[in-house]
């Protein structure tokens, strides 16, 4: 840790107003505030850790030079935005950050006017900021300046290059900041890392340059026409001369950096020379993920979201897990690798996630047989479709809600030529703490219309590793397994690999009374709240569906012809979802009993732990009795 001595200025700053009524010298020791007042909530409150302490002097400098929240800035998803919440009226609630009922995980307009845009997912600042720079000069509003924040990490995201696609040829005064630090979460990959971490222009250069297009406008020499024009031929002449071309400038976006964006009075100079340029801008700086904290600068993945820590000696807190059940992802990642020893064909792919999804464990072992493409999930589903177009069968691992970035590969680069790619939808359900943006609630019903898929999910550890072997046997074309974040409930987790005939379900319990039809390990909630009614006197029974798609219309017909009340229980939205699926069943074949649907209604859930949010939609296994009794006591 670096100096740990207090100045107690943070105290006087509620919101950046206060901020800027100090000297430019203070600006350091508040920078040296917010970073201690982090690291000590975030060791006993656990949050994103590494990638807020890395932006510490740009939120700083970004506050102190512009008049937010009437200036717009623009984060890009929402881990580097902790010092950002300080400034801005939430210092003394900042203690419940992620907690239910407590301030969001991620910067969102409806908790506050200085966030000016919903951010919990990749590369959409430019896009967003470049809308909201257009509509200021569409309204008049010259004076409003736009700021896009952005991570290298989340410029490999294709939405960033639309967007800087279309800054280029759009008027605009945006500013585009790029908040190198050679990171995203696991270490950033990919061509653009390379060139970001080489590109080097002259500081003098562009104080030169700025200061002769500032006379040349004032003597009606320079007109932005002419702007272009010379911005073109400037970009190509330092190109020679630097034998280096900028991507960036190519573009017509101005180009400065990169700069030491730890240097929070030099960066507080800058911002300031460049705030009222016209046109498009890229201001890029290097910094540190993890800067000011020495454990997270070594291992800034490992500190991306640490859990509770020492503040003075960086010593984790790791819970001893001694005898419980693993997590799913780790079974996954072993499992991966044990399949990967029998079948040469197999490779795994992740769009940035490796160590969250436990991919890390194949490229650990087998480095040949997984790739990590970077933030790019529609990359990543249509790389995957042309390995398997030419015989590879990759398993792509990809976070439930990330993989609606990739909606469109699904259908028209796998699904319509029925290629055998295996998509692992990490992360299924209600993930607890970070909130709306990051459930995995969607899945089911977004690709539950698709010809061709089989979508599948298992109630535990043994079936999700009969699953994965499942999905990589021959002729088993699109095929997508859906699992949650955390562990499973089975210690003896290793099993044999065998098949499970796809769209095949299972009777997990007889009874006679009320069928529950429940799909995925939301089951095992149901089956406790079935043991609780079961004392009630009431007769259950309970299937596990398995598949989502194809339906297993064997045991449906047997619940149609047997049951007069049926309840379905999933983890995803009940629009369109599985208890959607088994309605149009029963509603085709006849059937008409009594169905109550219990599941995620139609909201956008907030954040907190995973059990109470259960308990919030009311999927835990208290609602779910709590519903059993009362349809048992309706009278059909």
């Amino acid at each position: 840790m670096e100096n740990e001595q207090i100045h107690n200025l943070l105290k006087f700053i509620s919101y950046p107003e206060d901020l800027r009524k100090l000297t430019l010298n203070e600006l350091p020791l508040v920078c040296e505030e917010l970073r201690q007042d982090i690291i000590k909530e975030l060791s006993c409150n656990p949050g994103h850790f590494a990638a807020s302490l890395g932006v510490v002097e740009l939120t700083v400098a970004l506050h102190y030079v512009y008049n937010t929240p009437y200036d717009r800035i623009v984060w890009d998803v929402g881990h580097q935005a902790y010092a950002h919440k300080i400034l801005t009226g939430r210092r003394e609630v900042f203690s419940t950050n992620r907690k239910f009922k407590g301030i969001r995980p991620f910067p969102s307009p409806e908790e506050s006017e200085y966030d000016t845009f919903t951010c919990g997912h990749a590369s959409n600042s430019i896009s967003a900021a470049l809308g909201m720079a257009v509509a200021a000069q569409k309204k008049g509003d010259r004076k409003r300046h736009v700021i896009a924040v952005i991570g290298d990490g989340s410029m490999s995201g294709g939405l960033a290059f639309e967007g800087l696609n279309n800054a280029s040829s759009t008027p605009n005064n945006l500013l585009i900041i790029l908040n190198d630090n050679n990171m995203s979460i696991d270490r950033s990959v990919g061509g653009m890392k390379e060139y970001l971490f080489n590109l080097t222009t002259s500081n003098r250069y562009n104080r030169l340059r700025f200061e002769a297009s500032k006379m040349l406008f004032k003597m009606g020499v320079l007109n932005e026409s002419r702007r272009k024009s010379l911005i073109r031929f400037a970009n190509s002449l330092k190109s020679m001369l630097a034998q280096q071309q900028n991507i960036f400038e190519g573009m017509n976006i101005r180009y400065f950096g990169p700069i030491n964006g730890h240097d929070v009075k030099n960066l507080t100079r800058i911002l300031h020379d460049i705030k009222d340029m016209q046109g498009p801008k890229i201001l890029h700086l290097h910094t540190i993920k993890g800067k000011g904290f020495e454990p997270a600068e070594k291992q800034a993945t490992l500190w991306h979201a640490p859990g509770k820590f020492d503040p003075q000696t960086g010593e984790r807190f790791v819970a001893n897990t001694n005898g419980m059940p693993p997590l799913f992802q780790e079974v996954f990642g072993n499992t991966l690798v044990e399949l990967a020893s029998m079948n040469d064909k197999i490779i795994g792919v992740t769009p940035a996630m490796p160590t969250g999804c436990s991919m890390n464990i194949l490229m650990d072992k087998m480095p040949d047989k997984a790739f990590d493409v970077g933030i790019a999930e529609g990359h990543a589903v249509t790389f995957s479709g042309g390995m398997a177009k030419d015989g590879l069968i990759p398993f792509c691992n990809i976070y439930s809600s990330f993989m609606q970035r990739a909606y469109d590969n699904i259908i028209h680069d796998v699904a319509i030529q029925k290629l055998h790619v295996i998509f692992c939808l990490d992360r299924a359900g209600l993930v607890g703490e970070d909130g709306p943006t990051h459930h995995g609630v969607f899945d089911m019903a977004y690709l539950r219309p698709i010809p061709n898929l089989t979508i599948a999910s298992p109630l535990d550890e043994h079936e999700l590793r009969r699953m994965m072997y499942t999905a990589q046997l021959p002729d088993k074309g699109p095929f997508v397994i859906r699992y949650p974040r955390g562990r499973g409930s089975l210690t003896d987790w290793e099993c044999p690999l065998e098949e499970i005939p796809v769209g095949k379900g299972r009777k997990l319990t007889d009874g006679n009374e009320i069928a529950v039809i429940t799909i995925g390990p939301i089951g095992k909630a149901a089956a406790e709240a079935i043991d609780m009614a079961t004392k009630e006197g009431i007769s259950i029974a309970h299937y596990d569906l398995r598949y989502l798609k194809p339906l297993d219309e064997e045991l449906l017909h047997e619940v149609g012809r047997q049951f007069k009340k049926v309840i379905t229980v999933e983890d995803g939205v009940i629009k369109g979802g599985m208890g959607s699926a088994v309605l149009e069943f029963m509603s085709d074949n006849n059937y008409y009993p009594h169905v109550k649907r219990i599941g995620i209604p139609d909201l956008f859930i907030e954040h907190g732990s995973v059990q109470e949010l259960h308990s919030l939609c009311e999927i835990d296994a208290p609602a779910i009795c709590k519903a059993i009794i009362q349809m048992h006591n309706q009278e059909v």
